[in-house]
């Protein structure tokens, strides 16, 4: 079984093929560039390098959020174009659940950050129980205080939200408060494959159709809909 995972919550956009339960490519771009600009351009890039073609590929994947709404959107109607028509698998992975995978076994508590602008983040607690990745806080769009105050043991932090208001989290938690590696802080497109494969396997596939953005709040336009 073949899947194709993407990842385009973010500025930092990226594409992952599985086969089975073996990463065969994986590319991320953290560039100016939109992701309408340069994902079918990397897709493309990708499938060519190990000599598939989309037509080979059995499932697709997506990143579904929360995270940038643009992005969120370019991606699922990438993977729509690719479904029209088709019988293909389709599966959606939660953003700051692949991020937090970034650290697996981990011996602290993760929280995963991502800058949702207007002085919000979006985040999520996780901790892992053994082998199984558990969640401690669910998913939310708040600001970084109102995050903090639910947080009373060392926790590792990981995203570009981490990195926006690295001082702020310092400065109220003190030494509590570690900081992945620049090579760990951003999303990585292999874990949402990883995680889409189990879900496939598990027979836990969503509906093209049905599927939405896990947006967590209402878009800039929403709010000024009169």
């Amino acid at each position: 079984m073949k899947l194709l995972a993407i990842d385009t919550s973010t500025l930092v956009g990226g594409v992952a093929i599985m086969e089975d339960n073996l990463l065969i490519a994986e590319s991320r771009f953290n560039v100016k560039a939109t992701h309408s600009e340069r994902l079918l351009f990397e897709i493309h890039d990708v499938l060519k390098k190990i000599n598939l073609s989309i037509n080979e590929i059995d499932v697709f994947t997506l990143a579904i959020g929360p995270g940038s709404f643009t992005g969120l959107r370019i991606g699922l109607s990438t993977i729509k174009g690719f479904l029209y028509g088709t019988e293909k698998k389709f599966v959606t992975v939660p953003t700051l659940e692949a991020l937090a995978w970034n650290l697996p076994f981990c011996k602290y508590q993760i929280c995963t950050l991502l800058d949702a602008r207007k002085k919000e983040v979006f985040a999520a607690l996780f901790r892992w129980e053994g082998d199984l990745l558990k969640r401690e806080l669910k998913e939310q769009a708040l600001r970084i205080d109102e995050l903090l105050e639910k947080i009373n043991e060392t926790t590792i932090f990981i995203g570009d939200g981490a990195l926006l208001y690295k001082e702020v989290i310092k400065l109220k938690l003190a030494n509590t408060a570690f900081f992945a590696p620049p090579q760990f802080m951003i999303p990585s497109p292999s874990n949402v494959a990883y995680l889409g494969m189990q879900k496939v396997q598990k027979g836990q596939l969503d509906d093209i159709l049905k599927t939405v953005p896990l947006y967590l709040r209402k878009s800039e336009a929403e709010l000024k809909k009169p």
